[in-house]
C-alpha cells in the first residue's frame, strides 16, 4: 500500500525548477507512489505492456517522446482511480547485444572454443583484432554489459518522471523470460504450430544467419544488367530464333545455379520454347523453358533464368514449378567449393571460394570471352533486400529452421488473426491499416531460429544415429519443469554428457531464438505466466501496448500471434501507435544513420518537464521534428506554473465561498477544460489533453489573474470569493497538468495539499459548474467577454507607449454583452486602471473605445 506523506512543505521564497527531479525521484521511491497494489481486482487495475527498451548502448530522445506519452496514460489512468501495472523490461538478446559486446571488449565469439572460467577481455580493447572467446564466456561478457547499461537506461528514465514500479522490472534472457519463451515454443510444438523445414532461407552473411519477412527492408543498390545467351538446339533454331535466346540478369554469378528459363505463358515471342531446353552460356549445362504467371514480359527481354536462387520468386518458382536445386552460395557469403551435381568443375574452379562481388567479376571475363555475353553490363539501381541490422545484400541459402504458424500459407489462419486487428482498439483508428496490409502481404510462416549466440536456445535435443547423423524427425523435448535449459550443456532424459555428440547419442540444437519471439510474450513474462497465475488473473489481457508504428508487422503482430496461439484472446484491448522523431532534415532519427541526440543534456539543461511537455506535444501516431524551441516553451510554462502558484497561494488561506460572477464563470470554464481534457485522454489523445489545459492556463494568468488581483488584496466577500476561486482553479489545474509536468506540479501541491498530486483524484466538470451555459456557476461568457475589453485596453496603453499602470479617463463598451461585462466592471476598472466607466447595451459585437488620460 502507497504511503503517504502527511504534512505539506513550507512555500520558498524563490522558487526554482532547478533540482526537482533528484528530489521528487527519490521521495517517490520512498514512499512507494506508484507501487502496484496486486490486491486490487482485475476490474480495478489498469495494466501496461511497456516496450522493453533494447539494450545496446545509450537511449535517444526518440525514447523519450514515445515513453512519455505512456507515462502520460498512466498518470491519467491512476488518478482516475484505477491502479496501474506499470512495469518496465529490458531486451537485452538478440544481435544488437552482440555487436557492442563485439566492439566493446574486442571479442568474437568462437563455439568451438572451450569454456575459459578465468578469461578476463582485453585491457585495451581492438575492434579489428576481436580475440576468438567461447560461447559461454561470451554470454558473460553480453549480460555484465547489459546490466550496466540497465542501470543507466533506469536512471535517466527516473529522472524523465516515468511513473513506473520499478520492482517490477525484467530482461528477456533473465531465467523466467528464457523460460516463458522456451515454454510457449514447446506448446506451440504440441500444437503443430512450430515446425522444423529445410527450405531456402534469407540469409545475411555477415552476421551468419536466417532472417524473418519481418526484419526486411529494401535499399536502392547499384548493379548491371547483363545480356546473357542461352544456346539454342537447331530444330528450335528453324522456328524463328538465332542461335541463342537472351536473357538479362544482375546476378550473372549465378549461372552455374540456373534450373530454368521462364516466362508468362501469354508471351508470343517465347511460346515456340515452351516445354524444350536450351544450354546455359559458359557451362553448357541443359535446362528447360518453362511458362509462369509472375514472369514479367516487359522486363528485359521478357524471359529470365531462375537460380537457387537469387530473390525470393526465384524460390517461388522453384517451388511451384518444382525445379531441382543447385546451391553455389554458402553461409559465408562465398560461392561454394565444389560444383553442384551435373556442374562442369573446370569453369566453376574458376570462380569457387570467391566472395559474390569477385566470382561476379570472374564470370563476366569469361562469359566475354566464350562470347556468351553480348556488348556491356548496363548499370541501373534498384531495390535490394537487407536484413535491417546488416550492410550487404542478403543471400537465399539453403538451411534448416524452425518455424511458427502465423497465417503466412494458411489462409483460415491470417483471417483469424485479421479479425483479431478488428477487435482492438487503435489509437490513432487508421494505423489499423498497417497491421491489415502485413497480414495480408504475408509470404511465408514466422522463422524464429537464429544462427547466434547471446539470446534464448531452442529447447531441443536430437538423437544420433549410429553414423553420428542427427534424427531431426524425432527430437528430444525437455520437461516444462526443467525450463530454461540449455541443450548445449544441459543433458537429455535417458543419457550422459559422454554420449554428447558420439554416435548413438545426442546433440543439442545449436541455434537461439529470434529476438521477436521472446519479445512477443512480454505481456506474459511482465504478468507472471506460469510462474505467478494470481498476478498474470490479475493483469491479463492487458488494457494497453504502447509501441511504435514501424513495429507493428513485428512486435505488435507477433504478440498477437503468441496469445491467439497460447490463450485463444488478444494479449491488450488497446494499441497506442507514436510516430517517429525527426530530425531538422525530416529524416528519422536513428543510431545507425548517427543524427540521433541523446536525451540526458536536454533533461540537465532545461529539466525534465520541459523535455516532457516537448514530447507529450507530439499527436499520437504523427512524426514530429524534434525543436529546443518547444522544449524552452515548456521550461517557461513549467516556471509560470511555480510563480502563479506562489502569487495564489501568498494571497492567505481559503476560508470563503465562492460568489462574484467572474469568479463563478471561470471555473465554469474550468469545468468545461476537465471534460475536454478527460474526453481527450479517454480516446489516448493526451496532446489535445495538453493544448486544451494550457490555453486555459495561460488565459487564467494573463486575464483573470490581472482582473481579480486587485480584488483579491482587499477585504471582505469578494476578496474570499477570489481567494476560493483561485485555489480551486489551482488545485484543478496542478491536476490536469500532473501527467506531463510531474516535477513541477508535485513541488507545488507539497506546499499546501496533503499526500501526492499523483495519487489525488482526477478533477470532475460537475464540480467546477460546467455546463452548456455555464451551469450554476455564470455564464461560461462572462470571462471571455470581460478579457476581451481588458484586452482593447492593454493595446491601447501598448500602442501610447505607456505602462500598462496608466490611467484610463473613460472606458465605453457596447454591443450586445454589455450587460453581461457589466458583472465584472469594478474588476474591470481596477485591472485596467480605469476612472470612468461608460456601459451602453445594445445589438451586434461588442465595440470598446478607450480614451486615455
Amino acid at each position: 500500500m502507497t504511503q503517504q506523506r502527511l504534512r505539506h512543505a513550507p512555500m520558498p521564497e524563490k522558487p526554482s525548477l532547478d533540482g526537482l527531479e533528484a528530489v521528487w525521484v527519490a521521495r517517490w521511491e520512498a514512499e512507494g507512489t506508484y507501487r502496484f497494489d496486486r490486491s486490487r481486482t482485475r476490474a480495478e487495475i489498469y495494466s501496461i505492456d511497456t516496450p522493453p527498451p533494447t539494450v545496446s548502448g545509450s537511449l535517444h530522445v526518440g525514447h523519450v517522446f514515445s515513453y512519455t506519452h505512456t507515462d502520460t496514460i498512466a498518470r491519467f489512468q491512476r488518478m482516475r482511480g484505477r491502479e496501474v501495472f506499470y512495469p518496465m523490461g529490458w531486451d537485452d538478446n538478440g544481435l544488437p547485444t552482440e555487436r557492442r559486446v563485439q566492439n566493446h571488449f574486442g571479442v568474437r565469439c568462437d563455439p568451438s572454443i572451450p569454456y575459459d572460467p578465468e578469461f578476463e577481455p582485453p585491457a585495451k580493447p581492438d575492434a579489428k583484432r576481436q580475440v576468438p572467446v567461447s560461447r559461454g564466456n561470451f554470454i558473460e561478457l553480453c549480460e555484465r554489459l547489459t546490466l550496466e547499461d540497465e542501470k543507466a537506461f533506469e536512471e535517466l528514465w527516473r529522472r524523465l518522471g516515468l511513473s513506473v514500479d520499478w520492482s517490477l522490472t525484467y530482461a528477456t534472457v533473465e531465467g523466467r523470460a528464457r523460460a516463458a519463451s522456451q515454454r510457449a515454443f514447446l506448446r506451440n510444438l504440441a500444437r503443430g504450430e512450430a515446425y522444423l523445414s529445410q527450405a531456402p532461407t534469407l540469409w545475411d552473411v555477415t552476421f551468419r544467419t536466417a532472417v524473418a519477412q519481418a526484419e526486411l527492408e529494401d535499399r536502392e543498390w547499384p548493379g548491371a544488367f547483363h545480356r546473357l545467351g542461352f544456346a539454342l538446339s537447331p530444330e528450335q533454331r528453324a522456328t524463328g530464333f538465332g542461335e541463342r535466346v537472351w536473357i538479362e540478369t544482375t546476378r550473372p554469378e549465378l549461372v552455374p545455379a540456373c534450373v530454368a528459363l521462364v516466362a508468362h505463358p501469354d508471351d508470343e515471342r517465347y511460346r515456340p520454347l515452351f516445354g524444350t531446353t536450351v544450354r546455359t552460356p559458359l557451362f553448357g549445362v541443359e535446362v528447360p523453358v518453362l511458362a509462369h504467371r509472375l514472369a514479367e514480359p516487359e522486363k528485359g527481354s521478357g524471359i529470365a533464368m531462375i537460380c537457387t536462387f537469387g530473390d525470393v520468386t526465384d524460390v517461388t518458382w522453384w517451388r511451384e514449378l518444382d525445379l531441382p536445386t543447385r546451391a553455389v552460395i554458402g553461409r559465408d557469403g562465398r560461392l561454394l567449393p565444389e560444383a553442384p551435381e551435373g556442374i562442369p568443375a573446370e569453369p566453376y574452379a574458376e570462380l569457387a571460394g570467391k566472395t559474390v562481388h569477385g566470382a561476379r567479376e570472374r564470370i563476366v571475363e569469361l562469359l566475354r570471352e566464350s562470347g556468351d555475353m553480348e556488348g556491356e553490363p548496363r548499370p541501373i539501381k534498384r531495390p535490394v533486400k537487407f536484413y535491417e541490422k546488416g550492410d550487404r545484400p542478403l543471400e537465399i541459402v539453403t538451411t534448416r529452421q524452425w518455424y511458427v504458424r502465423n497465417g503466412g500459407r494458411d489462409r483460415a489462419l491470417r483471417d483469424a488473426f485479421l479479425a483479431r486487428g478488428g477487435e482492438l482498439s487503435w489509437h490513432p483508428p487508421h494505423m489499423r491499416v498497417r497491421y491489415d496490409n502485413w497480414v495480408e502481404g504475408l509470404a511465408g510462416d514466422w522463422l524464429i531460429s537464429r544462427q547466434r549466440f547471446f539470446g534464448v536456445p531452442i529447447p531441443v535435443w536430437y538423437p544420433l544415429d549410429e553414423a553420428g547423423e542427427p534424427n531431426h524427425s524425432a527430437p528430444i523435448l525437455p520437461e516444462e519443469s526443467t525450463l530454461p535449459m540449455d541443450p548445449a550443456t544441459d543433458v537429455p532424459p535417458g543419457y550422459t554428457e559422454e554420449q554428447r555428440g558420439r554416435p548413438g547419442g545426442f546433440t543439442g540444437d545449436p541455434d537461439v531464438m529470434d529476438t521477436w519471439a521472446t519479445s512477443s510474450l512480454t505481456p506474459q513474462i511482465a504478468g507472471g505466466w506460469q510462474w505467478d497465475e494470481d498476478l498474470f488473473e490479475r493483469v491479463f489481457p492487458m488494457d494497453l501496448r504502447p509501441q511504435a508504428h514501424e513495429i507493428i508487422r513485428t512486435w505488435l503482430f507477433s504478440t498477437v500471434v503468441r496469445a491467439h496461439l497460447e490463450e485463444g484472446t488478444l494479449p491488450w484491448r488497446n494499441v497506442a501507435i507514436s510516430g517517429w522523431i525527426l530530425d531538422p532534415d525530416r529524416k528519422k532519427m536513428s543510431k545507425s544513420v548517427g543524427n540521433v541526440v541523446t536525451p540526458l543534456g536536454l533533461l540537465e539543461q532545461y529539466g525534465s518537464d520541459a523535455v516532457r511537455y516537448w514530447a507529450a506535444s507530439g499527436r499520437p501516431g504523427t512524426d514530429t521534428a524534434f525543436d529546443t524551441g518547444q522544449i524552452k516553451i515548456g521550461r517557461r510554462l513549467a516556471i509560470k506554473i511555480l510563480n502563479a502558484s506562489r502569487f495564489v497561494l501568498g494571497l492567505g488561506e481559503d476560508g470563503g465561498e465562492v460568489t462574484e460572477p467572474i469568479d463563478l464563470s471561470m471555473l465554469a470554464r474550468l469545468g468545461e477544460v476537465v471534460r475536454d481534457a478527460t474526453e481527450a485522454f479517454e480516446a489516448y489523445d493526451y496532446t489535445r489533453a495538453l493544448e486544451r489545459t494550457e490555453r486555459f492556463f495561460w488565459e487564467f494568468c494573463d486575464d483573470y489573474l490581472e482582473l481579480v488581483k486587485a480584488r483579491a488584496y482587499e477585504g471582505g466577500a469578494p476578496a474570499r470569493s477570489a481567494h476560493a476561486a483561485l485555489r480551486r482553479a489551482l488545485d484543478v489545474m496542478l491536476r490536469l497538468f500532473a501527467p506531463f509536468l510531474p516535477f513541477v506540479t508535485e513541488e507545488v501541491w507539497s506546499w499546501w495539499r496533503e499526500g501526492s498530486v499523483h495519487r489525488a483524484a482526477w478533477p470532475e466538470a460537475a464540480r467546477l459548474g460546467a455546463g452548456s451555459d455555464g451551469g450554476p456557476g455564470g455564464a461560461t461568457e462572462l470571462l471571455p467577454a470581460v478579457a476581451a475589453v481588458l484586452g482593447h485596453v492593454r493595446r491601447a496603453k501598448s500602442d501610447a507607449r505607456l505602462s500598462m499602470r496608466a490611467e484610463v479617463a473613460r472606458l465605453t463598451v457596447t454591443g450586445g454583452l454589455a450587460d453581461l461585462v457589466r458583472q465584472a466592471q469594478d474588476d474591470l476598472c481596477g485591472a485596467g486602471a480605469v476612472e470612468e466607466f461608460v456601459l451602453q447595451p445594445g445589438d451586434g459585437d461588442l465595440l470598446v473605445e478607450v480614451a486615455l488620460a
